[in-house]
């Protein structure tokens, strides 16, 4: 897909991301299995990010990419739970509902890849979004995520109990995709 890029979070984009957090449709954010009662307040989310983007991926728990389409910023994956080396769990986000439902996703997941298993030397990538939530899981699919199972946790700090789809890729497909 021509004219999306992804990059490193730099520190003008903190504001952006922050926004997709406190200003998006609180049914749009339910919808991703956010409970939006559970947001950090908006300078505390902001530290967190400016404290990950000064660190390397050996000391960092967390880190953010940047998806671009024509040089705008319109959407941000990022890893948590990164165990350098061994895995991560990565979270996927178009900010613009006219982004949504276009092929973009799937096409900057791929791109994101590369930033994950080389910057962190994982063996498994995993992606554990909200099973009623489509979006996610058809583009884990089609990129090549391999599907585990299925099953009721609460996923992270921002998150209500629901069920969640565990995709996972490996090293392995990684290199596979990116030799295809």
């Amino acid at each position: 897909m021509k004219n999306i890029s992804v990059r490193e979070i730099e520190e003008k984009d903190i504001v952006a991301l922050c926004d997709y957090w406190f200003e998006s449709d609180p049914e749009y954010m339910h919808s991703l299995g956010v409970d939006i009662s559970l947001l950090p307040e908006r300078k505390i989310l902001a530290d967190l990010i400016l404290d990950q983007i000064s660190k390397t991926p050996k000391e960092t728990a967390g880190y953010v990419l940047i998806w671009e389409y024509n040089n705008q910023a319109i959407g941000h994956s990022n890893i948590n739970s990164i165990f350098y080396g061994e895995f991560a769990f990565m979270h996927l986000h178009l900010w613009n509902a006219e982004k949504r439902k276009k092929g973009m996703g799937t096409a900057l997941v791929k791109k994101s890849l590369p930033f994950y298993f080389e910057n962190f030397k994982l063996e498994k990538l995993y992606c554990t979004p909200y099973a009623l939530n489509p979006a996610p899981n058809k583009t884990l699919a089609k990129v090549g995520f391999k599907y585990l199972r299925q099953y009721l946790t609460t996923p992270g700090s921002i998150n209500f109990e629901q069920e969640v789809k565990e995709w996972c890729m490996t090293r392995e497909q990684f290199l596979k995709l990116n030799s295809d």
